[in-house]
């Protein structure tokens, strides 16, 4: 069974209701006399003579079918589909026009019209075939369009991440929830570099080539900066949309924010450790504490039976007492830097507390000859927050940074931010040398230290204090070009 007589036996049953717009009676009664052959008769014609009257029969939307006449006194056909389409009207028009003219049939199918039909070269067999065919392709089209609303609502609600890229992954399309992600408009999507997207431009390239090479890619790893400079931790998956050629006609992905369940294994990780160091420190606390008192009491007993005017008894003794006081001093540094804190946390400014911290390295700042320079957010910085601790916190960065830097060329940098997702931070940058990213993953372990008699405790107290108050800590560092620390509370 050809097309057309599916089509035949798919409308045979239903009557067509058919508008011809048409302002020449003459025009008119020819039209109808095809109408009324015997292979249109399930084709109804009804007929207005103006464009007015046929503009308010299209708002009526009371037909199937419009045949639209080209020349409509101070009108146009072509005006007329124009306006219909923008009043919503989604019936199929044909164009009718009284002579061939390639640049009027271009308009009017451009516009969206159905047909175009050369008066004086109709018969009654092609006026109906473009009407059934005209009825059938609005059928398959709106068909196609609900399909299309249908999935573009899928992709315009989704709570993942869901874009649409060429290969060189520049964005085609995005959905609300990838502009939630990255702080960027669609329009801003479309004109960007994906490169400034990525933190380490290596991953980047290695994402185009398994892209190109394999066809698809999943749950690939990587760091992504948003448009106000917050780092996340996603996971990508890409794969291409292959044409009916087998070959790659664009990319769709989809990408998870796990920058939250990352910073919860770390968290997780960290209390495992401060948990071992809390039983380490209670440990050489039992074991060490009582017999370095028996210690402590002895040497006193002995400088009251030596001759403490002997310089050689003297400096002896001196020794012993303060490496008895460095053992004790560990040990509470250990005991404090491992048991979880208990905050009196109250509403401040998250400006002044920085402010304080920053006057009691001021000195230090000024002895080696470095220069300060802060930057304070003006937006709203009031926090919950213990101060003292997140003063002892921050007072550790600093310290850390100052000693990172050489004397006289070093340069401290320090900024408070309030952000949109109901936090402040302060971030702390310095030009020293540097971290190694070895060294950057084991900052916070108890007792790993870069500096000559340093015990490794203080950044372990810092991560705790921030624990303690729900926030986070990132560090960026790059050898030889400085180190930023950014620590994070929430309001």
């Amino acid at each position: 069974m050809t097309a057309e007589s599916t089509l035949n036996v798919s409308v045979k049953n239903d009557t067509i209701r058919v508008l011809l717009i048409e302002d020449d009676e003459d025009d008119y009664m020819l039209t109808r006399a095809l109408v009324s052959a015997r292979e249109n008769g399930n084709i109804k014609l009804d007929w207005v003579d103006s464009y007015e009257r046929g503009l308010e029969a299209l708002k009526q939307n009371d037909h199937d079918v419009y045949l639209v006449d080209y020349r409509l006194g101070h009108h146009t056909g072509i005006h007329l589909i124009q306006e219909a389409f923008r009043l919503g009207c989604r019936a199929p028009m044909i164009l009718l026009t009284g002579q061939d003219d390639l640049t009027v049939d271009q308009s009017a199918l451009e516009l969206g019209a159905a047909d175009y039909l050369v008066k004086g070269r109709i018969d009654a067999q092609l006026l109906g075939r473009s009407i059934r065919y005209a009825l059938r392709q609005a059928s398959v089209l709106a068909e196609v369009a609900e399909k299309e609303n249908k999935y573009r609502s899928l992709f315009e609600r989704s709570i993942d991440a869901i874009f649409v890229a060429d290969e060189q992954l520049h964005f085609q399309d995005a959905n609300p929830s990838v502009e939630r992600l990255l702080g960027y408009s669609r329009d801003e999507l479309r004109k960007l570099n994906p490169a400034r997207l990525f933190a380490d431009l290596n991953f980047l390239r290695e994402l185009r080539f398994n892209v190109r090479e394999h066809g698809q890619i999943k749950d690939f790893e990587t760091t992504l900066i948003s448009k106000s400079g917050r780092k996340r931790i996603c996971l990508i998956s890409v794969w291409a949309v292959e044409d009916r050629a087998g070959l790659p006609e664009w990319y769709q992905g989809i990408v998870r924010d796990i920058t939250d369940q990352k910073r919860a294994q770390q968290d997780l990780i960290l209390a495992e450790k401060l948990t071992m160091t809390g039983k380490i420190a209670r440990s050489i606390a039992h074991e060490v504490r009582n017999p370095l008192t028996n210690l402590s009491l002895a040497l006193e007993q002995l400088k009251d039976e030596l001759e403490m005017d002997n310089e050689y008894v003297t400096m002896f003794t001196d020794i012993i007492g303060r490496n008895v006081d460095r053992i004790g001093q560990l040990i509470t540094e250990m005991l404090n830097s491992s048991k979880p804190r208990e905050l009196e946390r109250r509403r401040q400014d998250f400006n002044a507390v920085v402010k304080a911290t920053l006057q009691l390295i001021s000195d230090r700042i000024k002895l080696k000859r470095m220069r300060l320079e802060v930057h304070f957010a003006t937006d709203d910085c009031t926090a919950l927050l213990d101060r003292e601790q997140v003063k002892t916190a921050l007072l550790n960065i600093l310290v850390n940074a100052v000693e990172a830097m050489e004397e006289g060329k070093g340069m401290l940098v320090v900024k408070t931010y309030s952000t949109e997702d109901n936090r402040v931070y302060v971030e702390v940058m310095d030009n020293g040398g540097g971290i190694t990213e070895a060294d950057r993953k084991r900052l916070f372990d108890p007792f790993f230290t870069g500096k000559s008699g340093g015990m490794g405790l203080g950044l372990t107290a810092t991560q705790n204090i921030i624990n303690s108050h729900k926030g986070s800590i990132e560090v960026d560092s790059q050898v030889g070009q400085g180190t930023t620390f950014r620590l994070y509370f929430p309001k």
